[in-house]
């Protein structure tokens, strides 16, 4: 295995019989196709330690690219994942995929399948059709902070219509997901990014993913500050080896110059971070346990889910707003498996502040801590946040100033925090204006992608996506926003006021057809269940201004961040969801689950009396998350199993909607053909003309 030397003692067990082996360098023996680390086993360096020696190596222990220290020749060999083992094949994720793609196969096998991650794709199939596989491939983009230039927004789009589905995805982490590329594509798809200021390089894979940070263009320092700290992040943990180039554009290296504080940061090896001479400084042959997430946000904005995430940065600024240094929270991540309660969501907890200088060589600490440390054995319990709980904050903390080299500092205390959408017409600050767009499901398809395509490259407009699978244009002149709010409108883009709250808040996972992991629907059914607790809160009295965070996902990884819901839903089986409650309106707090195996068509049976209850029982401006907390799951356990409908008082005619007793018998009959209520459709056709009116007046 390779080696990090020079590491603190605190970070593994201390061994004095312990060999020391040479680094790993990832390329297959010419001789055998036994792994050139594994040959070099049985020729361990001697010790060659005296009494005192071995006293003090007891003190002073060599951290290790993996989570199991190396025992003496005698012990057996540290049990390690099956994807460990082809890590350590690849000659620095090559092996096998540059063979693969070679192939007159539609797909790649299952070694390559594990190495195309780390280049930013996942190959899949369409699990609605029967009688075979028809191979495809999902490519993801890395934008940090969402940030998309206007030419590879373009390109993107064109790549959508010849090579994939016809639609590109926004995904919760910022970026772009195109679906239904063919292997025999690949390269020149991947090319045409990579050549268009793009990349899908670590977007997928045992490394660090897409960088979050607020999406909305303020010019404020703070917002800047922060948008710049997520790409310097994403820039000192980028891969070096240069495997992506090799893959994709033939060895040649595009990419812009780096800052000289980034490529200082990355290449100290003060305290025993770095791999010497390895083309993989921080990362070795083996990269990390599992995949990592940062993100960074400014104080109240959590419209990146700061708590979810391995690392959360958020800036902190003086009286004067100008940006002085960071708190960190560390431990969150939101994947787990059904029914295996060592499995859990989990959100971060503080670690300390430090200054604005420090923040790379903090953030290094932190990654080579879980890459020295973290699980490599069993990959459900690799993720960092297993590393903190069975450690314990301080534990971990004292481990990683040992990297760091620094105390931390106490945190900062914070104003509480608030989930912020961006949506619609507002001033950057610069004299320019954004426009946010909500995008249900992130999916972009249609006359909507046609009018996207038209504005943007109109405009020249460069984009940003949001955490929450939004889209925001920026730069917009003053005199721009008339033409374009009429294209927007006219696009079939609605106006926030005029789109469902519970739409504005609902995330749900692409799931089915297409991922391999999904156990049931998610973005193809969340928009019938938004409609359906729509109709509940209709039903027991809940005003249409009135909403609840939902999030839907096909299984229990948590790709739209289910656990920080009011109310999330996870697949837990075909047509069947597990419920989860007691997240808050700010994505603070973490959800419990509140009952299994519902069926997509019981729904009902749980919203009714939740919302009816939280309608007549809540306190003054209760959120629905906090009221499930208080009131405790056994009692809504009680109220669901004994519910038997909402009371139904006296008929009574709205007047307000209704002048007559006829329109109100029509409407009624109406809206059951669409299983609605009356005064839900007039309220929906009162608000369709309005848009209509308003559109015209745009004309």
């Amino acid at each position: 295995m390779a080696t990090a030397v020079g590491a603190a003692s605190t970070a593994v067990r201390s061994d004095p019989k312990a060999a020391m082996f040479r680094g790993f360098t990832g390329l297959r023996s010419s001789s055998s196709s036994v792994p050139l680390a594994r040959q070099l086993s049985a020729s361990a360096l001697s010790s060659g330690s005296s009494s005192s020696s071995s006293s003090s190596h007891s003190s002073a222990s060599v951290v290790r690219a993996v989570s199991t220290p190396i025992k003496p020749e005698t012990a057996a060999e540290p049990k390690r994942s099956k994807v460990e083992i082809i890590k350590e094949k690849s000659n620095y994720i090559r092996y096998p995929l540059n063979e693969e793609l070679l192939t007159d196969a539609p797909n790649i096998n299952e070694s390559a399948t594990q190495i195309i991650k780390f280049h930013g794709s996942y190959q899949q199939y369409n699990r609605d059709e029967r009688g075979g596989r028809s191979y495809s491939f999902m490519l993801r983009t890395k934008n940090p902070f969402g940030k998309v230039p206007n030419q590879l927004y373009l390109v993107m789009d064109d790549l959508a219509d010849q090579f994939g589905i016809g639609t590109l995805r926004l995904t919760t982490r910022q970026t772009f997901q195109l679906h239904g590329v063919l292997k025999k594509d690949l390269k020149t798809v991947m090319s045409s990014i990579i050549m268009n200021k793009g990349s899908t390089l670590g977007a997928c894979g045992d490394l660090n993913r897409n960088v979050l940070a607020p999406a909305a263009p303020y010019a404020g320092k703070d917002y800047k500050f922060a948008q710049e700290t997520a790409e310097n992040i994403a820039a000192l943990l980028t891969p070096q080896s240069g495997f992506y180039f090799d893959m994709w554009v033939d060895g040649e290296k595009i990419t812009s110059d780096e800052p000289a504080e980034v490529v200082k940061a990355r290449n100290d090896n003060s305290h025993g971070t770095n791999f010497p001479d390895s083309p993989e400084p921080i990362y070795g042959t083996q990269f990390l346990p599992r995949k990592f997430k940062i993100a960074i946000t400014v104080p109240t904005d959590n419209s990146v889910d700061i708590f979810t995430n391995d690392v959360g940065v958020v800036v902190i600024s003086n009286k004067e707003g100008e940006p002085q240094g960071f708190n960190l929270y560390v431990g969150g991540g939101m994947g787990r498996t059904h029914r295996l309660e060592t499995t859990f969501p989990r959100l971060s907890e503080p670690l300390g502040y430090v200054p604005k200088e420090d923040i790379l060589y903090a953030i290094k600490a932190i990654v080579v801590t879980q890459r020295e440390n973290g699980r490599r054995d069993d990959r459900k319990y690799s993720r960092m946040k297993y590393l903190v709980s069975s450690w314990g904050i301080e534990k971990f903390r004292s481990v990683v100033e040992q990297y760091y080299g620094k105390k931390f500092e106490p945190i900062r205390e914070l104003p509480e925090w608030e989930f912020k959408s961006y949506l619609g017409w507002q001033k950057q600050g610069d004299g320019g204006w954004f426009c946010g767009l909500h995008v249900d499901n992130g999916r972009i398809g249609g006359n909507m992608k046609k009018t996207l395509r038209e504005i943007i490259e109109k405009y020249n407009l460069n984009v940003r996506i949001t955490p929450n699978q939004n889209l925001i244009l920026c730069d917009i002149r003053n005199a721009w926003k008339r033409p374009i709010t009429k294209a927007l409108v006219q696009g079939g883009f609605l106006e926030p006021k005029y789109v469902d709250s519970l739409n504005i808040t609902a995330m749900a996972c692409p799931a089915l057809p297409l991922c391999p992991l999904a156990i049931t629907e998610a973005e193809r059914g969340i928009p019938d269940i938004l409609k359906r607790a729509r109709a509940v809160f209709d039903k027991v009295g809940l005003k249409y201004n009135e909403s609840i965070v939902i999030r839907v996902t096909g299984c229990p990884n948590g790709c739209a961040r289910p656990y920080v819901a009011e109310l999330g839903l996870v697949g837990d089986g075909p047509n069947s969801y597990q419920i989860w409650l007691g997240g808050t309106p700010n994505q603070t707090s973490i959800a419990r689950t509140f009952m299994n195996k519902v069926k997509v068509q019981d729904l009902e049976k749980v919203f009714e009396p939740l919302f009816y209850y939280w309608k007549r029982k809540r306190q003054s401006k209760e959120s629905f998350g906090d009221f499930t907390n208080r009131m405790g799951f056994e009692k809504l356990q009680e109220w669901v199993d004994k519910w038997d409908g909402v009371v139904k008082a006296p008929a009574r005619y709205n007047l307000k909607l209704f002048a007559d007793k006829e329109t109100y018998e029509a409407m009624e009959e109406l809206a059951k053909v669409q299983e609605k209520s009356a005064h839900q459709l007039a309220i929906e056709v009162v608000r369709n003309f309005v848009a209509a009116q308003q559109n015209g007046k745009a004309e």
